[in-house]
């Protein structure tokens, strides 16, 4: 497995990583506990050194999860976890960037995960009610203290991470990027390149669309998050199949799959990317760690860019009231 450093920091990192969520929540029933354990650590030993969880993602059960999989392994591996949502009042997701609540946030991830101190430590969402140099200085006191290594922000916009930055470096912005979503490219890729700021793409096979597995007949349980995803509606998915097409016949040319390729697609764009997919599958995690050895020239690079540019993704990302929350 390539290794790649996020950033000018010196947190170095498996070129692909291992993105927890699906495992707990978001994408139906939460699988199998001890499957899931045997998922995280045939992924370790397949070179994978990065895994990607969440205070919210259960909540708190993939953090548990992670913890105890990733246990045997102390050192050799980095975990990224995120604080700043809680839950409300019947489910509701409340933003909380609080210094003093991000403090009392860690403590707990810190034993749902059992490890001395967090790798990389992210605020899950900017809180408009918070300065982000009051969130970036509770996480500077955090590093100071041994409990945190490296700050990390998810979703944020560019003066929200130059702010942060100035107080406290970001050694990462994990943020939703792929070839069906590449609003980072017109701000924040920039940005990170000047400051020297890794990025994780978060759903970098647009949440399974991208694998050609998904069409418009594809039947999703009541509690799969893509259910109420406006890119995900029949008549969407169904206009949306033009990108799997093009990534597919690249995928021919390559004797990959239209995963492999969306991956490679990613990694070709810059040294310090590195994705998270997710998933639930051994077959599934061996794909996504063999697109580490597709390579796409500049032609191919060239040729998606152009048959890509005349497609157009059809729905919204996000239902409306999650999109607001995005890039502030």
């Amino acid at each position: 497995m390539q290794k790649r450093k996020l950033g000018k920091s010196n947190l170095e990192v498996s070129a692909i990583g291992l993105g927890c969520m699906g495992m707990s929540t978001a994408y139906g029933p939460p699988a199998d506990q001890q499957k899931m354990i045997g998922l995280i650590r045939q992924a370790v030993e397949s070179g994978i050194t990065f895994f990607d969880t969440a205070e919210l993602y259960g909540p708190f059960t993939n953090e548990e999860l992670v913890g105890e999989a990733l246990a045997p392994f102390g050192g050799q591996v980095a975990i990224a976890t995120k604080f700043g949502i809680k839950l409300g009042p019947g489910g509701q997701q409340l933003v909380d960037g609080r210094p003093e609540r991000i403090k009392q946030c860690v403590e707990g991830s810190l034993k749902r995960l059992r490890v001395a101190a967090i790798d990389l430590y992210y605020q899950h969402r900017v809180d408009p009610n918070v300065p982000i140099e009051d969130v970036a200085g509770a996480v500077q006191d955090l590093i100071r203290e041994g409990k945190v290594k490296h700050f990390g922000l998810s979703e944020a916009g560019v003066r929200t991470i130059r702010r942060a930055h100035a107080v406290q470096p970001v050694t990462a912005v994990q943020s939703e990027y792929s070839l069906w979503w590449r609003r980072p490219e017109e701000e924040v890729l920039p940005v990170l390149e000047e400051l020297g700021i890794g990025f994780v793409p978060f759903s970098p096979l647009g949440k399974g669309f991208l694998t050609g597995t998904i069409n418009e007949n594809t039947k999703f349980d009541s509690s799969d998050f893509r259910q109420i995803v406006p890119r995900f509606t029949p008549d969407a998915r169904k206009a949306n199949q033009a990108l799997v097409d093009l990534l597919r016949k690249i995928a021919e040319r390559k004797k990959a799959t239209p995963a492999q390729v969306a991956l490679a697609w990613l990694l070709a764009q810059q040294p310090w990317i590195v994705p998270i997919p997710g998933t639930t599958k051994r077959t599934r995690l061996e794909e996504n760690i063999g697109a580490v050895a597709v390579e796409l020239t500049p032609g191919d690079l060239r040729e998606i860019d152009s048959a890509a540019s005349r497609i157009t993704i059809q729905g919204a990302r996000y239902p409306e009231e999650l999109e607001k929350r995005a890039g502030l």
